[in-house]
Protein backbone atom coordinates (compact mmCIF):
# COMPACT_ATOMS: atom_id res chain seq x y z
CA UNK A 1 0.00 0.00 0.00
CA UNK A 2 2.85 2.32 0.85
CA UNK A 3 4.33 1.80 -2.55
CA UNK A 4 1.06 3.48 -3.95
CA UNK A 5 1.03 6.38 -1.65
CA UNK A 6 4.07 7.42 -2.16
CA UNK A 7 6.24 9.23 -4.90
CA UNK A 8 9.47 7.64 -4.12
CA UNK A 9 8.53 3.81 -4.92
CA UNK A 10 6.97 2.55 -8.42
CA UNK A 11 3.16 1.75 -7.41
CA UNK A 12 3.58 -2.06 -8.84
CA UNK A 13 4.87 -4.73 -6.83
CA UNK A 14 6.02 -7.44 -8.84
CA UNK A 15 5.75 -10.93 -6.63
CA UNK A 16 7.61 -13.92 -7.70
CA UNK A 17 5.12 -17.13 -7.13
CA UNK A 18 5.97 -20.38 -7.68
CA UNK A 19 3.53 -21.84 -10.20
CA UNK A 20 0.99 -24.45 -9.09
CA UNK A 21 -2.48 -25.67 -10.16
CA UNK A 22 -5.12 -25.03 -7.87
CA UNK A 23 -8.57 -26.63 -9.02
CA UNK A 24 -7.46 -26.36 -12.40
CA UNK A 25 -6.16 -22.88 -12.38
CA UNK A 26 -2.72 -21.21 -12.23
CA UNK A 27 -2.05 -19.69 -8.82
CA UNK A 28 -0.74 -16.63 -10.81
CA UNK A 29 -3.54 -16.16 -12.65
CA UNK A 30 -5.62 -16.29 -9.51
CA UNK A 31 -3.94 -14.09 -7.25
CA UNK A 32 -3.42 -11.28 -10.58
CA UNK A 33 -7.31 -11.81 -11.06
CA UNK A 34 -9.00 -12.45 -8.02
CA UNK A 35 -6.55 -10.67 -5.68
CA UNK A 36 -6.26 -13.75 -3.20
CA UNK A 37 -3.10 -15.98 -2.64
CA UNK A 38 -6.24 -18.78 -2.37
CA UNK A 39 -3.38 -21.27 -0.97
CA UNK A 40 -1.19 -19.57 1.39
CA UNK A 41 -3.20 -16.77 2.40
CA UNK A 42 -7.08 -17.67 1.94
CA UNK A 43 -9.68 -14.85 3.06
CA UNK A 44 -7.51 -12.23 2.78
CA UNK A 45 -7.31 -9.95 -0.47
CA UNK A 46 -4.48 -8.10 -2.15
CA UNK A 47 -3.64 -4.74 -3.16
CA UNK A 48 -4.58 -4.77 -6.53
CA UNK A 49 -0.74 -2.66 -7.31
CA UNK A 50 0.61 -6.74 -6.04
CA UNK A 51 1.42 -8.66 -9.29
CA UNK A 52 2.13 -12.46 -9.19
CA UNK A 53 4.60 -13.37 -11.98
CA UNK A 54 5.97 -16.91 -12.50
CA UNK A 55 9.47 -16.11 -13.91
CA UNK A 56 11.63 -15.18 -11.31
CA UNK A 57 14.16 -13.23 -13.64
CA UNK A 58 11.00 -11.40 -14.99
CA UNK A 59 10.09 -10.16 -11.29
CA UNK A 60 13.37 -8.82 -10.43
CA UNK A 61 14.08 -7.40 -13.27
CA UNK A 62 14.85 -3.56 -13.21
CA UNK A 63 13.81 -3.85 -8.80
CA UNK A 64 15.87 -1.66 -6.57
CA UNK A 65 14.86 -3.54 -3.49
CA UNK A 66 14.68 -7.25 -3.56
CA UNK A 67 12.46 -8.66 -0.91
CA UNK A 68 12.91 -12.21 0.05
CA UNK A 69 10.03 -14.23 1.73
CA UNK A 70 10.26 -18.17 0.41
CA UNK A 71 11.52 -21.40 2.72
CA UNK A 72 15.09 -21.15 3.29
CA UNK A 73 15.71 -24.48 1.76
CA UNK A 74 15.09 -23.21 -1.57
CA UNK A 75 17.15 -19.70 -1.03
CA UNK A 76 20.24 -20.75 -2.80
CA UNK A 77 18.60 -21.95 -6.04
CA UNK A 78 16.56 -19.00 -6.31
CA UNK A 79 19.57 -16.70 -5.83
CA UNK A 80 21.55 -18.44 -8.37
CA UNK A 81 18.81 -17.90 -10.88
CA UNK A 82 19.14 -14.28 -10.29
CA UNK A 83 22.70 -14.12 -10.95
CA UNK A 84 23.54 -12.15 -13.94
CA UNK A 85 19.83 -10.58 -13.82
CA UNK A 86 19.71 -7.99 -11.66
CA UNK A 87 20.56 -4.19 -11.03
CA UNK A 88 23.98 -3.98 -9.91
CA UNK A 89 22.84 -0.89 -7.32
CA UNK A 90 20.16 -3.13 -6.03
CA UNK A 91 19.70 -3.87 -2.29
CA UNK A 92 17.59 -6.63 -0.42
CA UNK A 93 15.56 -7.46 2.81
CA UNK A 94 14.99 -10.77 4.25
CA UNK A 95 11.98 -12.17 6.48
CA UNK A 96 13.65 -15.67 5.89
CA UNK A 97 13.43 -17.48 9.36
CA UNK A 98 16.23 -20.18 8.95
CA UNK A 99 19.83 -20.76 8.89
CA UNK A 100 21.61 -23.17 7.00
CA UNK A 101 24.52 -25.69 7.52
CA UNK A 102 26.59 -26.35 4.99
CA UNK A 103 30.59 -27.30 4.19
CA UNK A 104 31.59 -23.96 5.31
CA UNK A 105 29.69 -24.45 8.60
CA UNK A 106 26.30 -22.32 10.02
CA UNK A 107 25.40 -19.45 7.56
CA UNK A 108 22.96 -16.94 7.85
CA UNK A 109 20.06 -16.70 4.71
CA UNK A 110 20.71 -12.71 4.55
CA UNK A 111 24.71 -14.24 3.82
CA UNK A 112 23.90 -16.92 1.10
CA UNK A 113 21.89 -13.92 -0.34
CA UNK A 114 25.06 -11.27 0.27
CA UNK A 115 27.47 -13.62 -1.03
CA UNK A 116 25.43 -15.26 -4.17
CA UNK A 117 24.11 -12.00 -5.42
CA UNK A 118 26.98 -9.42 -4.10
CA UNK A 119 24.33 -7.43 -2.84
CA UNK A 120 23.75 -5.56 0.73
CA UNK A 121 21.07 -7.61 2.24
CA UNK A 122 19.16 -6.44 5.56
CA UNK A 123 16.69 -8.23 7.17
CA UNK A 124 13.52 -7.87 8.84
CA UNK A 125 12.25 -10.16 11.90
CA UNK A 126 9.37 -9.99 14.67
CA UNK A 127 6.00 -10.53 15.87
CA UNK A 128 4.41 -10.79 12.67
CA UNK A 129 2.17 -13.80 12.56
CA UNK A 130 0.95 -13.70 8.83
CA UNK A 131 -2.69 -13.75 9.26
CA UNK A 132 -2.73 -11.31 11.88
CA UNK A 133 -0.64 -8.99 9.91
CA UNK A 134 -3.05 -8.97 6.89
CA UNK A 135 -6.07 -8.63 8.94
CA UNK A 136 -4.18 -5.51 9.89
CA UNK A 137 -3.72 -5.64 13.34
CA UNK A 138 -1.43 -3.67 15.17
CA UNK A 139 2.01 -5.59 15.91
CA UNK A 140 5.58 -4.36 15.73
CA UNK A 141 8.53 -5.96 13.66
CA UNK A 142 12.62 -5.18 13.69
CA UNK A 143 14.91 -4.77 10.59
CA UNK A 144 18.64 -5.22 10.82
CA UNK A 145 20.48 -3.08 8.61
CA UNK A 146 23.99 -2.47 8.48
CA UNK A 147 23.44 0.53 6.15
CA UNK A 148 21.48 3.08 7.58
CA UNK A 149 20.47 4.60 4.56
CA UNK A 150 18.39 1.68 3.76
CA UNK A 151 17.42 0.97 6.60
CA UNK A 152 14.96 4.48 6.60
CA UNK A 153 14.60 3.35 2.95
CA UNK A 154 12.85 -0.08 3.86
CA UNK A 155 10.87 1.50 6.97
CA UNK A 156 9.42 4.41 4.89
CA UNK A 157 8.37 1.42 2.39
CA UNK A 158 7.22 -1.31 4.70
CA UNK A 159 5.81 1.02 8.06
CA UNK A 160 2.16 1.70 8.53
CA UNK A 161 0.27 2.80 11.13
CA UNK A 162 -0.51 -0.86 12.44
CA UNK A 163 2.83 -2.07 11.23
CA UNK A 164 5.40 -0.15 13.35
CA UNK A 165 9.58 -0.83 12.60
CA UNK A 166 12.22 -0.24 14.81
CA UNK A 167 15.72 -0.17 12.64
CA UNK A 168 18.79 -1.70 14.26
CA UNK A 169 22.25 -2.58 13.18
CA UNK A 170 22.86 -5.34 15.19
CA UNK A 171 21.87 -7.10 11.54
CA UNK A 172 23.19 -10.59 12.45
CA UNK A 173 21.46 -10.87 15.84
CA UNK A 174 17.65 -10.03 14.60
CA UNK A 175 18.30 -12.66 11.98
CA UNK A 176 19.45 -15.48 14.39
CA UNK A 177 16.17 -14.61 16.80
CA UNK A 178 14.34 -15.30 13.65
CA UNK A 179 15.84 -18.67 13.67
CA UNK A 180 16.13 -19.90 16.98
CA UNK A 181 12.83 -18.64 18.29
CA UNK A 182 11.35 -21.49 15.98
CA UNK A 183 13.42 -24.57 17.94
CA UNK A 184 12.04 -22.71 21.52
CA UNK A 185 8.82 -22.86 19.82
CA UNK A 186 9.14 -26.44 19.35
CA UNK A 187 9.71 -26.81 23.13
CA UNK A 188 6.60 -24.96 23.80
CA UNK A 189 4.62 -27.11 21.73
CA UNK A 190 5.94 -30.71 23.29
CA UNK A 191 4.86 -29.30 26.79
CA UNK A 192 1.45 -28.11 25.53
CA UNK A 193 0.77 -31.75 24.26
CA UNK A 194 2.21 -33.14 28.10
CA UNK A 195 -0.63 -30.52 29.11
CA UNK A 196 2.34 -29.08 31.53
CA UNK A 197 0.97 -25.63 31.76
CA UNK A 198 1.90 -22.43 31.39
CA UNK A 199 4.15 -22.25 34.04
CA UNK A 200 6.54 -24.52 32.32
CA UNK A 201 5.66 -23.01 29.24
CA UNK A 202 7.45 -19.40 30.83
CA UNK A 203 10.51 -21.84 31.77
CA UNK A 204 10.72 -22.53 28.39
CA UNK A 205 10.58 -19.21 27.18
CA UNK A 206 12.77 -18.26 29.67
CA UNK A 207 15.69 -20.44 29.08
CA UNK A 208 15.15 -20.88 25.41
CA UNK A 209 15.55 -17.01 25.74
CA UNK A 210 19.22 -17.70 27.37
CA UNK A 211 19.76 -20.30 24.99
CA UNK A 212 19.59 -17.62 21.86
CA UNK A 213 21.77 -15.06 23.85
CA UNK A 214 24.54 -17.63 23.86
CA UNK A 215 24.18 -19.22 20.94
CA UNK A 216 24.37 -15.27 19.24
CA UNK A 217 27.85 -14.56 21.24
CA UNK A 218 29.30 -17.87 20.06
CA UNK A 219 28.21 -17.87 16.45
CA UNK A 220 28.23 -14.09 15.36
CA UNK A 221 31.97 -12.36 14.68
CA UNK A 222 30.61 -9.13 15.86
CA UNK A 223 29.20 -7.29 18.92
CA UNK A 224 26.09 -8.61 20.30
CA UNK A 225 23.87 -6.19 21.91
CA UNK A 226 21.70 -7.45 24.63
CA UNK A 227 19.21 -4.73 23.67
CA UNK A 228 18.57 -6.81 20.44
CA UNK A 229 16.72 -9.23 22.66
CA UNK A 230 14.29 -6.78 23.79
CA UNK A 231 13.07 -5.52 20.37
CA UNK A 232 10.09 -7.27 18.23
CA UNK A 233 12.71 -9.65 16.55
CA UNK A 234 13.73 -11.11 19.81
CA UNK A 235 11.41 -11.44 23.66
CA UNK A 236 8.20 -10.56 21.33
CA UNK A 237 8.13 -13.07 18.82
CA UNK A 238 9.35 -15.71 21.37
CA UNK A 239 6.32 -15.59 23.34
CA UNK A 240 4.15 -15.25 20.03
CA UNK A 241 6.11 -18.43 18.42
CA UNK A 242 5.60 -20.36 22.18
CA UNK A 243 1.66 -19.35 22.03
CA UNK A 244 0.18 -19.07 18.80
CA UNK A 245 3.15 -20.48 15.61
CA UNK A 246 2.87 -23.14 13.55
CA UNK A 247 5.97 -24.76 15.22
CA UNK A 248 4.19 -25.25 18.49
CA UNK A 249 1.19 -26.20 16.75
CA UNK A 250 2.81 -28.96 15.25
CA UNK A 251 5.33 -29.73 18.06
CA UNK A 252 1.96 -30.33 19.84
CA UNK A 253 0.18 -32.85 16.91
CA UNK A 254 4.04 -34.63 17.42
CA UNK A 255 2.99 -35.71 21.07
CA UNK A 256 -0.80 -36.30 20.94
CA UNK A 257 -0.29 -37.92 18.17
CA UNK A 258 3.03 -39.93 17.72
CA UNK A 259 3.44 -39.45 14.11
CA UNK A 260 6.52 -38.06 12.24
CA UNK A 261 7.22 -34.09 11.66
CA UNK A 262 7.23 -35.39 8.39
CA UNK A 263 4.27 -36.35 8.39
CA UNK A 264 2.38 -33.65 10.20
CA UNK A 265 4.32 -31.21 7.95
CA UNK A 266 2.33 -32.54 5.30
CA UNK A 267 -1.22 -32.67 6.87
CA UNK A 268 -0.99 -29.66 9.01
CA UNK A 269 0.57 -26.49 7.07
CA UNK A 270 -0.75 -26.65 2.96
CA UNK A 271 2.38 -26.83 1.89
CA UNK A 272 4.54 -24.82 3.87
CA UNK A 273 7.70 -25.45 5.88
CA UNK A 274 8.10 -26.02 8.88
CA UNK A 275 11.03 -24.11 10.10
CA UNK A 276 11.84 -25.16 14.21
CA UNK A 277 12.77 -28.95 13.52
CA UNK A 278 15.06 -27.69 10.43
CA UNK A 279 16.59 -24.87 12.54
CA UNK A 280 17.59 -27.77 15.80
CA UNK A 281 19.56 -29.78 13.05
CA UNK A 282 21.80 -26.60 11.72
CA UNK A 283 22.29 -25.67 15.07
CA UNK A 284 22.97 -29.11 16.02
CA UNK A 285 25.36 -29.69 14.00
CA UNK A 286 27.30 -26.31 14.46
CA UNK A 287 27.05 -27.23 18.34
CA UNK A 288 28.30 -31.18 18.18
CA UNK A 289 31.49 -29.95 15.79
CA UNK A 290 32.37 -27.70 18.56
CA UNK A 291 31.43 -29.69 21.48
CA UNK A 292 29.49 -27.35 23.47
CA UNK A 293 25.91 -29.60 23.06
CA UNK A 294 25.55 -29.96 26.82
CA UNK A 295 25.82 -25.69 27.11
CA UNK A 296 22.54 -26.08 25.33
CA UNK A 297 20.05 -28.56 26.65
CA UNK A 298 16.62 -27.20 25.49
CA UNK A 299 18.56 -27.12 21.37
CA UNK A 300 19.47 -30.46 21.64
CA UNK A 301 16.89 -31.65 23.43
CA UNK A 302 14.25 -30.60 20.77
CA UNK A 303 16.84 -32.11 18.11
CA UNK A 304 16.71 -35.03 19.49
CA UNK A 305 12.79 -36.17 19.92
CA UNK A 306 12.09 -34.43 16.66
CA UNK A 307 14.86 -36.85 14.83
CA UNK A 308 16.71 -39.74 16.92
CA UNK A 309 13.50 -40.96 19.29
CA UNK A 310 14.50 -39.49 21.97
CA UNK A 311 11.52 -39.66 24.72
CA UNK A 312 9.66 -36.58 24.90
CA UNK A 313 9.01 -36.84 28.58
CA UNK A 314 12.63 -36.21 29.13
CA UNK A 315 12.08 -32.58 27.58
CA UNK A 316 11.51 -32.27 31.25
CA UNK A 317 14.50 -33.79 32.64
CA UNK A 318 16.37 -31.11 30.15
CA UNK A 319 14.43 -27.94 31.84
CA UNK A 320 14.77 -29.74 35.53
CA UNK A 321 18.86 -30.08 34.61
CA UNK A 322 19.69 -26.95 33.07
CA UNK A 323 22.69 -25.46 33.54
CA UNK A 324 21.06 -22.08 34.68
CA UNK A 325 19.59 -23.80 37.49
CA UNK A 326 23.24 -25.87 38.89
Amino acid sequence: MNAMRSNRFNPVIKMWVFEEIIDGRKLTDIINQEHENVKYLPGHKLPKNVVAVPDVHEAAAEADVLVFVLPHQFVSQVCEQLVGHIKSDAFGISLIKGIDYGPEGLKLISDIIRTTLNIEVSVMMGANIAREVAEDKFCESTIGSKNKRHGQILKELLQTPNFRIAVVENCDTVELCGALKNIVGVGAGFCDGMDCGDNTKAAVIRLGLMEMVAFAKMFSKGTVESTTFLESCGIADLVTTCYGGRNRKVAEAFVRTGKTIEELEKEMLNGQKLQGPQASVEVHKFLKNRSQTDKFPLFTAVYQICYEKRPVQEFITCLQNHPEHM
